[in-house]
């Protein structure tokens, strides 16, 4: 049987699917995994990119943790591909490697203003919130009127972590230094802006839904959004989907308004065109947009402004660049066709793959990413006489080379000891766990040390 030592960079959903599916496929080869991730604990955006208050989607976890669990494939977290392993290392230990690094920098926003102090990317946030160990400990709140631009989940994700009462996300697993942080803001009023309208938000209708049952905040929509184009009703009437967001927003123009402390805006056909301001972020002013009749937008010539003092934008996400591969710098991926990397003049490179985001880019949802990792295994698979010829192939090689370079690596047993660490930090207040934020003290507990 022929050995397929193959390494994985990422251990997000897209990067232990691949390695679920890689294991399983019965192709006649003998395959032996490693998955490299550069924080200490794994399963990327689902433990990063989830809002706290989401446990249901974070119940992705428990399949991604069957994988690991499995003993099929090896986890070595703490190691940043490009200082602890190269790719050159790579080519001396496996046949192939599959790049799952996602994508965790904020897409741009080009418009005037948008650097100004008061000013946040929604990914920055996301992170801070989701106790990231590679961002700063606190984040400034001290807005009474916010805008979040954009209409996607974590565009509503922002908005609704941003108007919640800090005491109703104690339940969840938000860190301590988040909770303090949320408890601080002055927060009164949140407004969302799209440049579209409500019939093509691409929020999805349940956490639409959740939202509007958040304690102590008024949903706030404008009759003037609701005036439906011929293609907006079709859409309410062809899509399950559509129909269901438009039975939300029906209803909640509906409610009555003001007995809250905390309200959400909903600004639809609102294209953001500058953020106002000279030393910080003192406004937002936007087009009034309206259908163009293909189910897109055009502009009125009409503007409008809200005074605002923090401005996030919630626009995508987008790639980074790896050490000696290639890399789109206009789509933020690494260029491939299926899943095989391409050089610059388009030419399949060997041993080279991706999958996830890095490979399609920030679009699509679980399902997408697994079949996603399909196509890329089959190529792999496909495509051993091109694999490359290590020289060292067996896997304690690995653990040598990591251990001479002083790596401090973590494996799918220092998970649990950390997993086991955050339920038992939680417990005496009843929540489900309280999430670890320095790298340091995840280190520690990952390693069986004692935490400080």
């Amino acid at each position: 049987m022929t050995l397929l030592r193959l390494a994985i960079v990422g251990a997000g959903p897209a990067g232990i699917y691949a390695a679920d599916l890689a294991k399983k496929a019965d192709r006649g080869f003998d395959v032996s995994i490693d998955l490299f991730e550069r924080l200490p604990a794994p399963y990327g955006l689902v433990r990063y990119g989830v809002a706290p208050d989401h446990p249901r989607i974070k119940g992705i976890i428990g399949a991604l943790r069957e994988v690991l669990d499995g003993g099929a494939v090896r986890l070595f977290g703490n190691v940043e591909y490009g200082t602890d392993i190269t790719l050159e290392d790579l080519q001396r230990h496996y046949h192939a490697v599959i790049f799952a690094t996602g994508s965790i920098r904020d897409a741009a926003l080009d418009i005037p203003g948008i650097d100004l102090p008061g000013s946040y990317g929604a990914a920055d946030f996301v992170s801070w919130y989701d106790g990231h160990p590679d961002v700063p400990r606190e984040w400034p709140l001290d807005a009474e009127q916010i805008a979040v631009i954009g209409n996607g989940n974590v565009a509503l994700d922002v908005a609704r972590m941003l108007a919640k009462h800090v005491e109703d996300l104690m339940p969840t697993e938000v860190p301590p230094n988040v909770a303090a942080g949320l408890a601080t803001s002055p927060v009164t009023d949140v407004h969302v802006f799209g440049r579209r309208g409500p019939a093509n938000v691409k929020f999805t209708p349940l956490e639409l839904r959740e939202l509007g049952e958040v304690r102590d905040v008024d949903m706030v929509v404008h009759d003037e959004d609701f005036d439906y184009d011929e293609q907006a009703r079709t859409a309410i009437r062809s899509n399950k989907q559509v129909l269901v967001i438009d039975r939300v927003l029906q209803a909640w123009r509906q409610r009555e308004i003001g007995a809250a402390s905390r309200r959400l805006h909903f600004h639809w056909w609102s294209r953001p065109v500058e953020i106002l301001g000279t030393d910080r972020v003192e406004g937002i002013r936007w087009e009034r947009t309206e259908p163009d009749g293909k189910g897109g937008a055009r502009g009125t010539g009409e503007f409008r402004e809200q005074a605002v003092q923090a401005v996030y934008r919630a626009v995508g996400y987008f790639g980074s660049p790896l050490p000696d591969v290639p890399f789109d710098e206009l789509r933020g991926v690494i260029p491939n066709s299926e899943g095989r990397v391409l050089d610059r003049t388009g030419h399949q490179i060997p041993g080279l793959y991706a999958t996830g985001w890095i490979k399609r880019g920030p679009v699509g949802l679980i399902g997408h990413t697994k079949s996603d990792a399909m196509e890329t295994i089959d190529h792999v698979l496909r495509d051993s006489a091109d694999w490359w010829s290590p020289a060292e192939p067996r896997e304690q090689s690995v653990i040598d080379l990591l251990e001479s370079r002083g790596v401090r690596y973590t494996t799918v047993e220092g998970w649990h000891l950390l997993d086991q660490h955050e339920i038992a930090l939680g417990a005496p207040e009843g929540r489900a766990r309280v999430k670890v934020v320095p790298r340091d003290a995840m280190l520690a507990a990952s390693l069986g040390e004692p935490v400080a």
